[in-house]
This record gives C-alpha cells, sequence and structure tokens, in this order.
C-alpha cells in the first residue's frame, strides 16, 4: 500500500465512523477508531500516526515489541495488545502495553497485575466476553463476568475500562446487534455493581459489523484490513 493508499483509507475509516456516530444519534467523538496493525510493517504504523492516527491495536507480543522499538521516537502513541494472551506473554504485555482488551481469566489478571512496572501506572484493561458461546474463540462466559471483574477491580495496578468481543459473523444488521447488546448491557451491568471503576468501554466493531456497533454503544472500533489493506497471514 502506498502512503497515498494509506491516506485515502485511513480517512474513508474516519468518515464512516463519523457517519454510522452521526446515524446513531451520538456525537462525534463518542467513539473512536482503533487501528489494527497486526502483520504490518512498523513503516505503516508511523505513516498511520502522521496522519493523526494515535492508538494501534497488536494481536502478536514479539511482533509489536519490534514495532514499539522502532517507532520508540513517537510522541503520543497508545499500544493495545488485543489478541488472545498466554500466561507467558503476560510480562511483556504489562510492561509494553497502555491497554490489554483480551482478559479472559483470573489467573492472567493477577500475572498483569504483579507484572506491571509501578512507575506506568495502571494498565488499562477490558475483559474478552465469549458473546456468541463459540468453543473456538476466547473469552470469559456471562455467567462468569461479575467474578472476574470483581477480581480485577482489586488489583490495584489494572484499571478496569470494559468490555471487549469478538461475535460470530452475521448477514443482518439486526443478528450483528443482538450479541453486541447483550455485551451493552453487562456493561451497565457492571457500572451498577463496580460504581468505583470507570467502565466506560465498550471494545467491538470491526470492518463487517461498525454500524451495528456503533448503534450498540460502542466506544472503541477496531479496524485492520480498511486501513492497511489485507493481512499478510503466512506470517504467523
Amino acid at each position: 500500500m502506498t502512503d497515498t493508499m494509506l491516506s485515502e483509507s485511513l480517512a474513508s475509516a474516519r468518515r464512516r465512523l463519523a457517519t454510522a456516530l452521526s446515524a446513531a444519534g451520538r456525537t462525534p467523538d463518542a467513539a473512536r477508531l482503533l487501528a489494527v496493525s497486526k502483520t504490518k510493517p512498523a513503516g505503516m504504523i508511523r505513516e498511520a500516526w502522521q496522519l493523526g492516527q494515535r492508538e494501534f491495536g497488536e494481536n502478536y507480543v514479539q511482533e509489536a515489541l519490534e514495532k514499539q522499538t522502532e517507532l520508540a521516537d513517537l510522541k503520543g502513541i497508545v499500544w493495545h495488545f488485543i489478541g488472545p494472551l498466554q500466561a507467558n506473554k503476560t510480562r511483556a504485555v504489562a510492561e509494553h502495553f497502555d491497554w490489554v482488551h483480551s482478559v479472559d481469566r483470573v489467573k492472567i489478571a493477577r500475572r498483569l497485575n504483579d507484572q506491571r512496572p509501578e512507575a506506568l501506572g495502571p494498565l488499562e484493561v477490558c475483559l474478552q466476553v465469549n458473546v456468541s458461546g463459540e468453543a473456538s474463540k476466547s473469552g470469559v462466559a456471562f455467567d462468569e463476568l461479575e467474578s472476574l471483574a470483581q477480581a480485577v477491580v482489586s488489583l490495584p495496578r489494572l484499571r478496569l475500562r470494559g468490555l471487549m468481543a469478538i461475535p460470530a459473523p452475521a448477514a443482518t444488521v439486526a443478528e450483528q446487534r443482538a450479541p453486541l447488546a447483550r455485551l451493552r448491557q453487562a456493561l451497565e451491568a457492571l457500572q451498577q455493581r463496580f460504581p468505583e471503576a470507570p467502565l466506560d468501554t465498550l471494545s467491538m466493531g470491526m470492518s463487517d459489523d461498525l454500524e451495528a456497533a456503533i448503534l450498540e454503544g460502542a466506544t472503541l472500533v477496531r479496524l485492520g484490513t480498511a486501513i492497511f489493506g489485507a493481512r499478510n497471514t503466512s506470517r504467523r
């Protein structure tokens, strides 16, 4: 992808988000764009940063660390870890990321807390929920969500910000909205249960269901291919 193409695709993604927010009757700043940069070179992230994008999502720890080293001069860049998180990767995430969206077990939360350098301040955390009940998907079940949230709220170096989900594909907007509505309702329940936590984030919505997600209250939408082009799936 050329610099011009990236500029055009990022502008298109921003217009799409703005249009969806307007159609949903929400304010222009009610949701942010998270540029999913997995498998993309650091140079493309630098170009997107130069175009005003600040938040980037990565799925693979080692790949992300290499990019962070190369892009250490960029001011204001915010790194989100959005992939499945194994116990042997928690230290790197705790030490090098600002957000993690994929906490789904108490063990992972405790390791992130214990390994988070105090000087960095709390790690912003979203709990991943398996909204479609798919055996192949990561995420905590709805009936276990409150106990996981309770554990995270009790950990001083984590800050519970909200929920994340990757629903199963659906053919219509109505079908897309159903699991996203459940996630929104779950967040509302947690807000009542844990008023001391800044539970303000719904990380949901990708290229195929952005509009549905915005209708259901998404505050972070994750777009990768729509911004950076097709991924190189042979890398991982």
